[in-house]
């Protein structure tokens, strides 16, 4: 039987390899928007958790607010990606520090 405190501690466990994943690697920013997304789904399995061990459908309706922001995000971020690599060759965040027009 899984309880909340196994969600908890798998929500946990995600939060923390997303924050990680952000602190080592500072090269690719693809991998940075994927940190980015795990830490949502982390974030969304707490909501879900409670809302469940609670026994109300706030926190799932909740997620499918997040998940429906969390995907228009990932389009855009992929466009501006996409739109970057053509113009500088590179999407290396080092590399892509000065925003000049």
């Amino acid at each position: 039987m899984l309880t909340l405190a196994h969600f908890l501690t798998l929500g946990a466990v995600l939060f923390s390899l997303s924050v990680a994943g952000i602190f080592i690697n500072r090269k690719n920013i693809i991998i940075l928007l994927m940190c980015i997304e795990l830490m949502l789904l982390a974030v969304n399995m707490n909501f879900v958790a409670f809302s469940r061990f609670l026994g109300n459908l706030d926190g799932q309706i909740f997620v499918f607010f997040i998940l429906t922001v969390a995907a228009a995000e990932a389009g855009i971020g992929l466009a501006i990606l996409v739109v970057l690599f053509r113009n500088r060759q590179t999407i290396n965040v080092a590399e892509l520090d000065d925003l000049k027009g």
